[in-house]
Formats: C-alpha cells, structure tokens, sequence
C-alpha cells in the first residue's frame, strides 16, 4: 500500500443533512452488536490476519517478505493451537502511478498488473508463506464489496461533495498538507516543492472531489484506543496515534475526477469521479471474508499486519471509515518497522535492494524466514547484511540445534537409534542422583517455555521467542558437554542408565523446540521431528507435554525408533569470500605439503 494522505479543505458543498447525534448512537449500537459477535468468535477459536496488500509499482523487496512472514508465523501458531484460522495478502493494483507505469510498457494496466502480482505471488510460495486468499484490488468480487461500502458510507451522510486544492504527490499517490512538504531544488536545480516523507516531488491541485467526514470520529477513535490497550501493537505506536489524535482531523478526499484517474473504481452514480486508491484498498480486508454479505463472523477476528509506514491510514482512517459503515475496528493492529541494508534504506536508485528469492536460494528458505524473524524489532528498524544472515544461521540453526541433534542421534551414542528410557533414579525429580543444580535450571526452563514463546508470539515479538528457543538449546547443549556421555561406559548399568537418562532428556528438549518452531520454520521443524520418530498428529501445541517421565506419567516416545537419517539438519554457510580464503588455504597446505615431501633432512 502507498503512504498515507490528508488533504486540505477550502470550501465544500454539503450534500444532504449531517445528523450527528443519531448517527453516532447507530454506530455505538453496531458496535456493542459486533462485541457481541466477537465473543461468539473467541468461543469458536476463529483467527483472522492480513498483510498489506501491496502495490505493484514494482517487485517484491525484503520488507514485503518480511510483513508475509510475520503473518505467516502467526496464522501457522494459530493453526498449532486449534484454531480455525485464515490468512489473507495479495496486491493493491489501482492508481494513477500503475496507470502512468503500464502506458509507459505499452501494455493496458490489467496486464501490466498482472504480472506484477504474479511475482509477488512466486516470491511469497518460494517462501512458504501460506496464505489461504490472495486477493487483487482487480477482481470483480472486490469491486463489488467497494461499491457497497462506497454507498453505505455516502447513505449514512459521511460522503459530500466539495471544492478542494492543496499539495499532492503522484509517485505516492497521496494527498498532504502545507505541514507535509518543503522546498527544495531538483537536479537541474529548479526549485521544486518535495514530500518531507518520501522526499518526492508534489504539485499544487485543485479540483471537485467527494469527501469524508473523518473530522466526526476523533472522539471516538479516541476511546477505542484507550478502552483497548492491546488494539495497536507494540505500545508506542498506540502512543503514536493518540499523539496524533490530540489534534483536529481534516476531513478526507476519497475521490479523484476520472479525467486525471481512470484505472479505478469508478463512483456508484457518478461516473465522472473515480473512487481513491486508499478507500478501495482498505476495503480489501472486508472483501476477503464475504463482505457485504456473511462477514460477521470472521470479521470479528479480524487483525491487521502494517508497516509503520501506513499507520496512520490502518490505525485512524480505516477504522473511521469502519464505524461509519456500522462496523467495529480490527481487534488489533500489529506493527512493525522498516529493514535498511548496510545502515541504508533499500533503493533501486542506490542499488542496494534486497531479491528476497534470490537470498531464499542462498540461505534456504527457511534460513532466510529464520533470520527476518529472529532479527526483526517490530518497534525499531533492523538492518540486513549477508554476513549477519551467515553469522545467526551458522551459530543457531547448525552449530546450536544442528550439533545437538547429531550428538543425540549418532551411532556412536544411540546405537539402537531409539527414544531410550528416561531413569528417574538417576535423574530423580528431588534432586540428586548424577544430575547437578544446572540440570534441574535447564528442566524449568523448557517447561515454562511455551508460556513464554506464546506470550511473545501473542504480542509480535517473534524474535524473542526465537531467543528463548535459542537460549535453551544452548542451554541442552550445555548440558550434554556437562556429562559428556560419549565417554561412558556401556557395560557398566548404572553408566548405562545415565546415559539413556542423558539422551532421553535431550531428545525430549528437542522434541518441544521443534513443535515450538514450526510457524517460524516449518521445514526444518519438520524435519527435526520426523529424526525424533514424532508423528504429524504429535505436533500440535496441546502435544507440548515435556518430560513425562521425569513427573510419573507415561511417556508415548519411550523406546519408539528414531526417524530415518536424512543428513546434517542444517548445512553451514559459507560466504563468497569465506570459500575463496578455504581454497587459498586448501592450495597453501598443498604446496607446503609438495615441497616437505622434497625437503632433505
């Protein structure tokens, strides 16, 4: 989606009769009605989460993959849970840039619009991004929703027709206030006035347009925002809009005359205007669960995944335009920052764009969704190096789990290839036995770590998740380096007991980091537990029931067979430069080799 615009109102219009008062007490009994609809849904354990649509003026960057990914990890950890979930992305296609960009290829706008989704489509199935719709603001059963929505609003007396001039930028396709540029000089030199926002330039405009009245819902987004904490995540973009908030709001332009855009929407009873890219974009979380018809309980659980960038747009004008047509705000709007490269942000201008495909080739696809989650700061931009991308897999995903998966696996530790038997005498739940204080710290970690990995999952700190993941396989680590049963002897029952006790407790480690990890990396999480001999229908989060043993209970993996063998779980990483100085070194100890086989003594 594109920036997000306010306009400037000169003189209006007004078309029909405002009626405040009555209208507000419909929206606040649509409201208490569609509450009431939500807490049937949280009954019935329905989840419902989006993306941005994305707008085709160009293909597919980092930061779209990584808003897919989020959602992505969230609708899986929702699956694991027993939801019934659905998740929603596609592409925004409307607009004079996409107008202006496909008279440029020579090709009429659908098509150029069409192959433009189609490698968003590509980038996100390379990536495993498992949405359940892709939707195209180009489709018939998205006009339609828009259409109805466009007359619920303009029925309800929020649509008038006015007068309007002010500043607007074509390549952001968004309207902006005298607070929203500066002048500046372009590369000619000539003065131009610019976007403080995008730095591109904008023309002063006048012309006829249909208005919103945004400015009747400030009190009201005001309230919603402060009766629900949790509706805008993290916390300082909720503070974010309620700044915002503290000032009037300008009524909004939700039109353009079809003389200057005609690759839209066109207004319900006047086709000389076309309807604004934004409200027809907006709409497209609607159109996917049914809307105008059926959509109640889906909407009910309805969250969004935005950018900071359009905020603004998601968080004060999508729900205004929400309770004017009778409905209630998403329950929440989850953010998140932008990904820079080098300290740099990305741009084709400098060159420095990230090929999320490209990079999926490289690192594997579930190392570079490992990575965009593991260093993504939803409240705070992240910076995005091949070198770092090596230095976290390599540590966490080869050497981390990849390491203690082989230990527990190898012959030479577990011949048999089984689940050996946990002994609760020598690992007894009252401490003592061979098990040191270490050992019992590791234990309560990996039982309260569910908690802890839904809490941030919940919260869209994916990243920290990951970390309490990471932290107790190198804490497993530690303890197999601890007891070092590689060096116990066999024969011996008591050495023997302990070691099985050792492997035991280490495989049912694993066993919970890979239930853990499949919304994040649902190969590699597959492939660890398909090792560990743990069926598809063990995988479930009601399946995170660590150590059974170790309390009394039954263990279902006691003696079962491991898995087949199918290679390292995940292969080190080599840079450009890391194999060129591999083979520099390699040739060095050949030569040297070569000229000792020579050397008299």
């Amino acid at each position: 989606m594109r920036a997000p615009f306010s306009f400037i109102t000169r003189r209006c219009q007004t078309v029909g009769c405002w009626q405040q008062i009555a209208y507000l007490s419909r929206v606040s009994s649509n409201s208490r009605a569609n509450h009431t609809s939500s807490d049937a849904c949280k009954e019935e354990r329905s989840y419902y989460i989006t993306t941005p649509i994305f707008y085709v003026n160009a293909s597919p960057h980092l930061g779209h993959v990584y808003s897919a990914v989020l959602a992505d990890c969230m609708h899986r950890y929702k699956l694991l849970q027993g939801f019934k979930s659905r998740f929603a992305t596609g592409t925004d296609e409307h607009g004079l840039k996409i107008q202006q960009a496909a008279d440029a290829a020579g090709e009429d706008p659908l098509t150029f619009c069409t192959g433009i989704s189609q490698r968003f489509r590509s980038v996100f199935d390379s990536c495993d991004v498992s949405f359940t719709d892709y939707i195209r603001t180009t489709e018939e059963r998205h006009r339609k929703a828009v259409e109805h929505f466009w007359c619920t609003l303009r029925d309800r007396g929020l649509i008038y027709k006015g007068i309007y001039e002010g500043w607007y930028s074509t390549p952001d396709e968004s309207f902006l206030t005298s607070t929203q540029v500066a002048d500046a000089v372009d590369v000619r030199g000539q003065a131009i006035t610019v976007s403080l926002e995008s730095g591109h330039k904008v023309e002063w405009v006048k012309e006829e347009n249909y208005m919103f009245r945004l400015s009747a819902f400030r009190t009201q987004l005001q309230d919603w925002l402060h009766k629900n904490p949790g509706a805008i995540q993290p916390e300082r973009f909720r503070q974010d809009v309620l700044q915002w908030l503290q000032e009037e709001l300008p009524d909004l332009s939700v039109s353009r005359q079809r003389s200057r855009l005609r690759w839209g929407i066109p207004v319900p009873g006047d086709p000389n205007h076309t309807i604004y890219v934004w409200l027809d974009a907006l709409v497209n979380y609607l159109t996917v669960v049914g809307y105008p018809d059926g959509h109640g309980h889906w909407w009910s659980a309805a969250r969004h995944i935005v950018g900071k960038d359009i905020l603004k747009f998601h968080a004060i004008y999508w729900p205004s335009f929400l309770l004017g047509a009778g409905l209630s705000p998403p329950r929440s709007i989850l953010v998140h920052s932008h990904w820079t490269v080098n300290g740099t942000k990305m741009s084709k201008s400098l060159g420095n764009v990230v090929d999320p495909t490209e990079r999926s080739q490289d690192f594997t696809t579930d190392g570079l969704r490992y990575f965009l989650l593991r260093q993504g700061v939803p409240d705070s931009d992240c910076d995005y190096t091949d070198h770092k991308v090596l230095k976290v897999l390599n540590a966490e995903l080869a050497d981390s789990l990849g390491g203690l998966l082989n230990r527990c696996t190898a012959p030479a530790l577990n011949p048999n290839q089984t689940y050996p038997e946990f002994c609760p005498m020598s690992f007894p739940s009252e401490r003592g036995g061979r098990a040191v204080p270490e050992d019992y710290r590791m234990l309560d970690a990996v039982q309260n770590l569910p908690t802890s990995v839904a809490r941030h999952y919940e919260r869209l700190n994916v990243y920290k998740a990951l970390e309490a993941v990471a932290s107790c396989v190198r804490q497993t680590n530690g303890f197999v380096q601890r007891h070092a049963p590689w060096k116990l002897n066999r024969t011996d029952d008591g050495d023997r007991r302990w070691l099985d006790a050792v492997v035991h407790v280490s495989l049912e480690c694993m066993r919970i980091y890979g239930i853990l990890l499949q919304p994040a990396v649902p190969r590699l999480a597959d492939k660890l537990l398909s090792r560990l001999g743990v069926r598809d229908d063990e995988r479930k989060w009601s399946d995170l029931d660590f150590l059974p043993s170790y309390r009394g209970k039954e263990c279902p993996f006691q003696g079962r067979s491991l898995g087949p063998e199918t290679g390292v779980l995940f292969k080190r990483l080599e840079s450009a430069s890391g194999e060129k100085e591999k083979t520099n070194l390699m040739k060095k100890h050949t030569k040297t080799r070569q000229l000792n086989k020579f050397t008299v003594r």
